[in-house]
């Protein structure tokens, strides 16, 4: 995506002088859960001093230096009281690091770009001082958050709505796979904050444009994982969203992983912008264990049953597992796989409806099945605390992928397990990812005797499996949906010229 700092409707930082804040920040605080969520609200603040771009270094940075300790309490990041309890109500004891360094500069009215690890507590980096203004001028759409799936905006949702209960909140979610009109209406009484993604947002303002007149007074603008909601994908659709929103306005930016976007922003803002980084390069947390097991191309399925055996064996006390697939088509094989085994299972990929993706993941957070099938759909953001095991099926082409993956266990510093299969065309793909997270992965030890002891089961599962696949015509409706996004690409061309 071409960044342009200057371009009036598609610049993301305005062009302020910088404030002093006076801080009182350390780096050192220990990571606390983010709430467990219900939906998202928003809050109207009135434009602050300058931008600054936030990014979770461990390193401390001047003002925090000459300020002393570390903040120990939300009360001590200058949040409003009825926040602080919100906080407590919702098991948060004390600000991670990524919120020490971030909240007080969001609320000095600085741009936060903030770079931290998977877990460590971002959303209530940005949600928490969106609260704390919409509190002080509730009214009209105060924030527009977006992400870049539909899972994530709808887990946003829920934790901007859990925060902020006690202001009885109004927020939207709006994503593809539900009515849009009921969006639209939604949307036009005005709630405190606006979650979406990119593509959805920017189609309810397309088809009616005075929708746009909504954003008029926004004070916030959220990209969360913005390494993947600023992507090339998305480039068009961000055009008609910035458009839409007035010029003074805090921005804030966080992901897991540093992009070529995010750098180029960072260079664009200089230091108008706040930037936080808790971790040079990509890193995963040091509560993970990383393993990887040697598998043969056909013997995937034998090692996936092994470790999922193990597991409702209770042996590794592991509560639930995410399995990590490259392919819908090969997400729905590993579906029915599983049913034809007897092992209750559930998918999320993008050929589901939305209601299907949503009533899979509820099932999985709810603890009704252990195992969620899942394309990277379900790899950016997703906070569920009972995953103590991720498993690559197919190992990711980008080890930034890698990280978002195996960053779904081991949050806010409890443990968690990532086991990779890797095949013999997979050992550069191994090195790559070992290279870039800065630690070797370790062999995972299984003899070859307990993978093969239940050969003929699933050599059965996998035939009837593989009919099953067939006779539901999963090929032809992929070559369908591709023939027809090729004619809507068309359509779009000729539209356009």
């Amino acid at each position: 995506m071409e960044i342009d700092g200057d371009a009036q409707p598609f610049r993301l930082f305005s062009k302020r002088a910088k404030p002093k804040p006076k801080l009182k920040l350390e780096p050192e605080v220990q990571n606390q859960p983010e709430p467990r969520s219900t939906d998202p609200a928003a809050v109207e603040t009135d434009p602050v001093p300058a931008p600054t771009i936030v990014t979770e270094t461990g390193e401390v940075d001047d003002a925090a230096a000459a300020a002393g300790a570390a903040p120990e309490t939300f009360a001590d990041l200058g949040l409003s009281q009825w926040l602080v309890d919100a906080c407590h109500a919702l098991g948060m004891r004390r600000p991670t690091a990524v919120q020490c360094r971030c909240i007080p500069r969001a609320l000095a009215g600085e741009d936060v770009l903030g770079i931290a690890e998977t877990g460590s507590g971002k959303t209530a980096a940005f949600a928490l001082p969106i609260l704390h203004r919409l509190g002080e001028d509730p009214y009209g759409v105060a924030a527009l958050a977006l992400a870049p799936t539909r899972e994530l905006a709808a887990q946003l949702a829920e934790q901007f709505r859990a925060l902020g209960a006690p202001l009885g909140l109004r927020c939207l979610a709006a994503i593809g796979g539900f009515d849009s009109l009921a969006q639209a209406k939604g949307l036009a009484r005005r709630p405190h904050v606006v979650v979406a993604t990119p593509g959805r947002i920017a189609t309810l303002v397309k088809d009616d444009p005075d929708l746009a007149k909504v954003f008029s007074r926004t004070k916030f603008l959220v990209l969360d994982e913005a390494d993947r909601v600023l992507d090339v994908n998305f480039e068009e659709e961000l055009r008609v969203i910035f458009g839409c929103l007035p010029k003074k306005r805090q921005t804030f930016l966080f992901s897991a992983t540093m992009s070529d976007n995010l750098r180029s922003l960072l260079e664009l803002s200089g230091n108008q912008s706040y930037f936080f980084e808790a971790y040079e390069g990509f890193k995963t947390v040091e509560t993970l264990k990383q393993q990887y097991i040697h598998v043969p191309p056909e013997g995937k399925e034998l090692h996936l049953w092994y470790l999922l055996s193990k597991m409702k064996e209770k042996e590794d006390h592991i509560r639930s597992a995410i399995v990590f697939v490259s392919t819908c088509k090969t997400c729905q094989y590993l579906d029915l796989l599983l049913e034809e085994l007897g092992y209750p299972a559930v998918a999320l990929n993008s050929h589901k409806s939305q209601a299907q993706r949503l009533l899979a993941l509820n099932r999985f957070k709810s603890g009704q099945v252990a195992v969620l099938l899942a394309t990277d759909v379900g790899s950016r953001g997703l906070d569920i605390q009972t995953v103590d095991l991720v498993i690559n099926y197919d190992i990711p082409w980008s080890p930034r992928d890698y990280i978002h993956r195996v960053g779904r266990t081991a949050r806010a510093s409890r443990g968690g397990l990532a086991i990779s299969f890797i095949t013999q065309k997979d050992i550069c793909l191994l090195h790559e990812i070992e290279d870039v997270v800065g630690k070797q992965l370790e062999v995972y030890e299984c003899s070859d005797k307990e993978v093969t002891k239940d050969i003929t089961k699933v050599f059965k599962a996998k035939r009837l499996a593989n009919m099953r696949t067939k006779d539901e015509g999963h090929d032809e409706k992929v070559q369908t949906r591709k023939e027809q996004k090729k004619r809507d690409m068309a359509r779009k061309r000729k539209h356009e010229n």
